[in-house]
């Protein structure tokens, strides 16, 4: 059964699954009957937000010592990955800096704002 969009005077829009493309449309929650709209084009497979900035490389020989290839590729993923997360904030993860990482602090690190376990504040 195909699925197709409606849209009511109400404001409502929808999607149904009908029998066939000759069945009436169904009733809208208001009592009224909506008009079919143009179905948009859906493909089949998954999203994917691509690699994050933690995949990326962070060292020389990550980059295959400076690969042409290796570092254009890496530059045009961030930067999609960059576009994606000024779109969609919530992908970004927290981007506040890392003030400490050792010691104590290696299993979860000291970042911007946060307070210092074991001070007191005043």
């Amino acid at each position: 059964m195909p699925i197709y969009d409606y849209a009511c005077d109400c404001g409502n829009r929808f999607e149904a699954l009908v029998p066939s493309s000759a069945s009436p449309a169904p009733s809208c929650a208001c009592g009224s009957s909506p008009r079919r709209l143009p179905s948009a084009v859906r493909l089949g497979g998954v999203a994917s937000a691509g690699p994050s900035r933690d995949d990326a490389p962070k060292s020389w020989r990550g980059t295959r010592n400076g690969d042409r290839e290796t570092v254009r590729h890496w530059h045009q993923q961030m930067t999609r990955r960059e576009k994606l997360e000024q779109k969609y904030p919530e992908l970004a993860g927290d981007r506040r800096p890392v003030l400490a990482h050792e010691g104590r602090f290696a299993a979860a690190p000291l970042r911007a704002g946060d307070p210092v376990p074991g001070e007191s504040a005043s």
